[in-house]
């Protein structure tokens, strides 16, 4: 990753799968811009990238395409090009992980497919024109709720089921040009979005029981293989997802 430059969009504290993926980026080398939707946010977020060497700061709400905009206007600026970027966005209301996906609300389900699946297609939108000619690698970040069912992951699920798909047409479109574009499907990590879940513990503690390996998910494993999929190692993959999970979406029962 020497040389390399990449956006990381949705590193949220020490804990999130986003910054472990960019420490590893950095460690091989790789020079960031990382994002922060607001103040509150933008805290730990400036305490992280304190640790990176000369990193670049950018306020951005995935929500609104002025601020994408801007983003990726200071990226051309500074940087001119990008190598990759990460997107590690998702949310949904509270009171639509609790209960029954049947009673999801019609605006919790848009904004769960707002933030945590369409912002993926606008951000590849807007890195396009920043990757040359050599291509590039832009990498989602997923979960096994997308693809079967996990209770009270509900809208979630759908808004992950969503942001795969997309993956697959994004890689489609922009194969062309020799941008990739793949997702990770991580295990249960204990981050700030599990903690939204209702019954996480229980999920930790099932998935460790029946998954292959007979452990839980760590987040070096997911850097790593977010790593691989950044770099050139694995440039004959696209429209992937990779699944980080000990074994556990193998299984069948």
């Amino acid at each position: 990753m020497q040389g390399k430059k990449g956006l990381i969009v949705g590193v949220a504290n020490r804990r999130s799968i986003a910054w472990a993926i960019a420490q590893r980026a950095a460690e091989e080398g790789a020079q960031l811009a990382l994002t922060y939707q607001n103040e509150r946010f933008g805290e730990n977020v400036k305490d992280l990238a304190a640790k990176l060497e000369n990193p670049l700061l950018l306020p951005l709400d995935v929500t609104s395409d002025e601020q994408i905009d801007a983003a990726f206007e200071k990226l051309k600026s500074e940087w001119g090009t990008i190598d990759f970027l990460v997107h590690a966005v998702a949310y949904a209301l509270k009171p639509e992980l609790e209960g029954d996906f049947l009673v999801t609300s019609r605006e919790g389900y848009r904004i769960a497919q707002d933030i945590s699946s369409y912002s993926l297609t606008a951000l590849a939108r807007a890195a396009r024109p920043l990757m040359t000619e050599t291509g590039g690698s832009i990498l989602a970040l997923s979960y096994l709720g997308g693809e079967k069912v996990v209770p009270h992951y509900n809208v979630m699920g759908v808004a992950k089921a969503a942001l795969e798909a997309s993956v697959r047409y994004l890689a489609y479109d922009l194969g062309g040009e020799k941008i990739r574009v793949n997702a990770l499907s991580a295990g249960p990590i204990k981050t700030l979005a599990a903690a939204g879940i209702s019954g996480f513990s229980h999920m930790l503690e099932f998935h460790r029981q029946k998954a292959p390996l007979k452990k839980n998910t760590e987040l070096s494993e997911v850097a790593d293989a977010g790593l691989f999929l950044l770099s050139s190692m694995s440039r004959g993959i696209t429209g992937q997802v990779l699944y980080v999970d000990g074994g556990y979406s193998i299984m069948g029962m």
